[in-house]
């Protein structure tokens, strides 16, 4: 890796880690200079906007995800074991210290719910992604004979997605120590619920 591509690296990890706490819009380029050590302009010079580095973030985050929680779900041989591994490995990671405000995408998805724009249409076409990837691991379920026929996989991709944001609320916002255990009561729930 180049020494741009590090400092670049570097200013994400600080950037990503502010916005948990300040949200992508409260992550203002003075307060990023200032924590990476940098100057403004070396910030601009990697970014050109704060536009730029809000997506830059997002796009650094759904890389994380992909490579920390879906690739390895993918590898589970099954549909059900494939959702499970999906759902620990999202709470999972969303929980983790590097995330102090829990899972980056549903956090800046919040923020920018009202808020029409390019970050809008991004995160709101990333949720239609990943929805489909919960809906078609769901679908191999039930070619696999694991969950019943005729199983509506949009209604149980969104159900399942719901259960992942109500544990990023219960935990982050309402400080609920029991919303992890909620949370996988209320998978459980739902999987005996389609199950054959």
């Amino acid at each position: 890796m180049s020494k741009g591509a590090q400092t670049r690296a570097a200013i994400l990890k600080k950037a990503t880690a502010m916005a948990g706490v300040h949200g992508l819009e409260g992550m203002s380029i003075g307060r990023l200079a200032t924590v990476t050590g940098m100057s403004k302009s070396g910030l601009f010079g990697h970014f050109g906007s704060k536009e730029a580095l809000q997506r830059a973030v997002l796009d650094d985050a759904i890389a994380e995800l992909t490579l920390r929680v879906l690739d390895p779900a993918q590898q589970e041989a099954r549909g059900e074991a494939r959702l499970r591994a999906l759902f620990r490995g999202w709470l999972e990671w969303g929980d983790s210290e590097e995330h102090l405000g829990g899972c980056p995408i549903v956090s800046a998805s919040i923020e920018f719910a009202n808020r029409p724009g390019e970050l809008h249409d991004f995160l709101a076409d990333y949720h239609e992604l990943w929805l489909d990837r919960i809906r078609r691991m769901c679908q191999k379920a039930v070619s696999e004979g694991n969950f019943h026929e005729g199983l509506d996989t949009r209604q149980f991709a969104s159900e399942f997605h719901s259960i992942g944001l109500g544990f990023n609320l219960a935990r982050y916002l309402m400080k609920d120590d029991n919303a992890l255990q909620y949370a996988y009561t209320a998978l459980d729930r739902l999987i005996r619920s389609v199950k054959n």
